[in-house]
This record gives structure tokens, C-alpha cells and sequence, in this order.
């Protein structure tokens, strides 16, 4: 199995992403964040500047967790505005497959639980956003004021996926043929992740053992990492990419809510949240994550008639 460890091509799933079909390129918009992302020269994009993802993707190049990110080339000024400069990960890549995970127990910060509680309004339209996915999810009160807090909808939403129960939810799914999949807001039990994970590597057992090794080599890197030791790591993503040629990747990205601790402060990351402690249940993911792709690799190994 060739690991590409320096595959040069990126671009943030859930954003934008690149990919080439019948020989000619393509943006697809999947959701959100419009307008965050510009072309750049060959082999870097530019994403909009973040003080926060600037200076953890800058202290990230000279961290273990080096070769696990895009590599970083500074800030650059484009129309009056400012960018971060980074590697594109999907450059060269012909025809991709590219599954975004959101890693950790929780995607919003302890500041924005603070904050909700102070002000405590009710918002109708995370209520109707609520009651659209589902109608018993609102209690009698809040049917009653036809609102919810912005932290009680934070709190609910993490549990409609597998964010509060297994430490990760997949965010989307791009194809080989650039068919886009995003509807895995209710994908939560091991054995819906399964079949995705089926269907996102078409069942090959050399791609799944790819990425267990490549999640494997992460969380390696991981416990050395002095970064990840003193960081919160809040809404970043996992970006799985591999193409019918072999090669197989994983990248982490998306730091923008990722925030240092205090000096002398740090983290496990395989805690349960409890508010003040700060815990993000990375490493909680990433251990789900690695027993599911056993899991399905098992799985597909069974499946698969012994050779004479």
C-alpha cells in the first residue's frame, strides 16, 4: 500500500472542494463558508485568514504533527483582504474519493456555552430547525414558546449524530465520479458508519487497512505532539482522500476554533467533557474511528472466498 505522505492537494471538505472528471476541473459547493476559498498558484489555495488557524498551522510546521497537515506559507493580500496560504491537497489527484470527519466530542466552544447561558433567548429558528429534523426533540416549554437557547440546540445537535456518542460524525462525501453525499446528519450506530465506510471505499480492503495505518500513524504522532498536548481542538476534521490508483491519506485540518492553553496547562483529549475541564474527546474519536475501520475491514475480509 503507497501511503501518500507528501501528496501535494487539499481543499476543506465541507467547504469546497476540487475534483477532476472527463479531464476538466471543477468546484463543487457543498455548504457553508462561502467565499473562503480562492485560487491560488499551483499546488497552494488560499483560505480566508483565521488569526487563530494562522498561528496554529505556523506553531504545526515545526511540531511532530508536521507531516498530518497542509503545510503552511504564510499570509498573503488578495482584493483588499487577507488569506492564509497552504497547500492544496487534492492537486494531481485524479478523480478523488474524499470523506470529511468532524472529530471530538463536541464542535462549539466553552466560551459560546458561557455566552448562551448569559443570554438566555429563545430563537425561533433553531427551533423550527430542531423540530424539522425531529418534532419530539422540542420538550412541552419550548413548543409552548416556540424557541430554544442557542446552547440548548448546540447540545441537541450534537447527539443526533455520532459526535456525542462515538467522538466523530462524517460531514460529507465526495465520489470517485464527484457524486456529493451529505446526508449523514442521523448516521450515529457503529453499524450505519460501517456500511458508509463500505460504500466510501467500495469495499477494498487494501484502501480500509490504508487508512487504519494512516490513523494509526497520526495518533502516534499525536501522543508526542507537544501542539495537541496544549491545545483545545474544536471543530477540526479528519479528510480522508484516496483514488482508485492506490494511494490512500489523511490530513488534519480546520483549526480556525482550535485555541492554546494556559501556560503549564494541558489536556488528554480521552475525557468526557464536563464543562471547565476543556476535554475535546479527540482521541476518543480517533480510537472509535480505528475500531470501526477494523471493524469493516474484518467484515470485508470475511466476505472475501480463500485463494486455493
Amino acid at each position: 500500500m503507497n501511503l501518500l505522505r507528501k501528496t501535494k492537494s487539499w481543499k476543506t471538505f465541507f467547504t469546497v472542494v476540487h475534483w477532476t472528471y472527463r479531464r476538466s476541473n471543477s468546484w463543487v459547493q457543498l455548504a457553508g463558508h462561502e467565499g473562503n476559498f480562492r485560487f491560488s498558484e499551483a499546488g497552494h489555495i488560499l483560505k480566508k485568514f483565521s488569526v487563530n488557524e494562522s498561528r496554529c498551522l505556523q506553531q504545526l510546521m515545526g511540531d511532530v504533527l508536521r507531516p498530518y497537515v497542509p503545510a503552511y506559507y504564510g499570509v498573503v493580500d488578495k482584493d483588499s483582504e487577507q488569506f492564509i496560504q497552504m497547500e492544496d491537497l487534492l492537486m494531481g489527484l485524479s478523480s478523488p474519493c474524499i470523506m470529511d470527519c468532524k472529530i471530538g466530542i463536541r464542535t462549539y466552544l466553552e466560551e459560546e456555552v458561557t455566552k448562551s447561558r448569559q443570554q438566555l433567548n429563545l430563537r425561533k429558528d433553531l427551533y423550527q430547525k430542531m423540530c424539522k429534523a425531529d418534532p419530539k426533540a422540542p420538550n412541552e416549554e419550548e413548543h409552548r414558546r416556540g424557541g430554544v437557547t442557542k446552547l440548548r440546540y448546540m447540545q441537541w445537535r450534537e447527539t443526533m449524530s455520532s459526535t456525542a456518542s462515538l467522538g466523530f460524525r462524517i460531514e460529507g462525501i465526495t465520489m470517485e465520479n464527484g457524486t456529493v453525499h451529505r446526508d449523514f446528519k442521523h448516521t450515529k450506530t457503529r453499524e450505519q458508519i460501517i456500511r458508509t465506510l463500505i460504500r466510501f471505499t467500495d469495499g477494498c480492503t487494501e484502501t480500509l487497512e490504508g487508512y487504519w495505518f494512516r490513523l494509526q500513524a497520526i495518533k502516534e504522532a499525536l501522543m508526542q505532539s507537544q501542539f495537541f498536548k496544549s491545545h483545545e481542538l474544536i471543530g477540526s476534521s479528519l479528510l480522508f482522500i484516496h483514488e482508485q490508483k492506490g494511494r490512500v491519506n489523511i490530513w488534519m485540518i480546520d483549526f480556525g476554533k482550535t485555541t492554546g492553553l494556559p501556560e503549564g496547562q494541558s489536556l488528554r483529549h480521552d475525557l468526557a467533557w464536563v464543562e471547565g475541564n476543556r476535554e475535546d474527546g479527540y482521541l476518543l474519536g480517533l480510537d472509535n474511528l480505528l475500531g470501526l475501520f477494523s471493524e469493516t475491514m474484518a467484515r470485508q475480509a470475511a466476505l472475501t472466498p480463500p485463494q486455493d
